[in-house]
């Protein structure tokens, strides 16, 4: 079973960071989420929301990581320390003559 879910787990997260099928896996989430059909039918109470509770979190920890990941690539969200730090590493020296 522990190997069933954590092969379930690199699936989803595999597939949900290749460009081409992220939308579709997001959409299918919150189909699957919104449908009463599921693994284990809603309207028992506790069991029928625990595949909807670990799905859910799965989607929201996945799509904050990947936002998270993007802002970092744009410099969005860095603190003003490392901010500081890629500006002085990146710095170019430029002599200005002086008349």
């Amino acid at each position: 079973m522990q190997n069933f879910v954590q092969s379930f787990y690199t699936w989803y997260r595999q597939t949900l960071r290749h460009t081409k099928y992220r939308w579709l896996i997001i959409g299918g989430t919150l189909l699957y989420l919104l449908s009463p059909i599921d693994i284990s039918p809603d309207f028992i109470p506790v069991i029928g929301w625990i595949d909807d509770g670990i799905l859910a979190t799965l989607l929201v920890t996945e799509v904050s990581s990947l936002v998270m990941e993007e802002l970092k690539r744009r410099g969005i969200g860095r603190t003003p320390s490392e901010v500081a730090r890629v500006t002085d590493a990146d710095a170019e020296v430029v002599d200005v003559p002086v008349n």
